[in-house]
């Protein structure tokens, strides 16, 4: 996020490339260390809290009978199909049905790769492919430290954890291909709608190991 908000620089790592901009990082690596980093005010790109990113999955303002919440980030309450077909038919997401969407050594579908299947304010892919981390701390009754907030299932989770009711947690420090994250930027100007762009499958291992968040 750093990187980005200081517009992409190139060089070695500092605070005006990767360890300061949106997130003061101070060589955070611990997990104590990464759970008290906090968002800056002014950060033009960053993680999204957990409402955040639960209201562009979900959310849907023109919603039949009324503005109101849908059980899949797919725009529907039915349980999402996982078959990459083209066209896509809609209501479809990377996750494990008796299968996977597509299998190894990639597991994970390019964003957008279900092109019909997006949430009422057009971001792809929050149901499945890849765990995404938000900015919420979370007391879990798993875990015996506060940890971060995680979202919308993988390619090997089943449909349920898809549902606006799953979330789950865990340590900052965490790494796989089974982990990514979303990014949220402020919009141009004269746009009101907030952009999240697509996930960043795996990009979470490159994060802990290039310090570039």
């Amino acid at each position: 996020m750093n990187w980005l908000h200081n517009g992409q620089p190139i060089g070695a790592q500092g605070s005006n490339t990767t360890e300061d901009g949106a997130y003061y990082l101070n060589g955070a690596a611990t997990d104590a260390q990464l759970m008290a980093v906090t968002r800056k005010d002014g950060a033009k790109y960053w993680i999204p809290t957990e409402n955040e990113w639960y209201k562009a999955a979900y959310y849907d303002p023109n919603k039949p009978g009324g503005p109101g919440y849908w059980d899949y980030p797919t725009g529907s309450d039915n349980t999402p199909s996982n078959q990459l077909t083209s066209p896509d038919p809609g209501n479809n997401a990377n996750f494990n049905d008796n299968g996977y969407t597509i299998g190894s050594p990639y597991y994970r579908t390019p964003v957008g790769a279900f092109t019909n299947s997006e949430s009422p304010y057009g971001t792809f892919d929050q149901g499945g492919n890849v765990h995404e981390w938000n900015e919420t701390v979370i007391k879990s009754i798993w875990w015996s430290d506060p940890v971060r907030g995680i979202r919308g299932g993988c390619w090997y989770s089943d449909s349920d954890n898809l549902l606006a009711s799953v979330r789950s947690s865990y340590y900052p420090t965490a790494e796989g291909f089974s982990f990514g994250f979303r990014v949220a930027s402020v919009p141009e100007p004269g746009s009101l709608t907030l952009m999240l762009c697509g996930a960043l499958a795996g990009v979470f291992w490159w994060w802990r190991r290039g310090r570039s968040a």
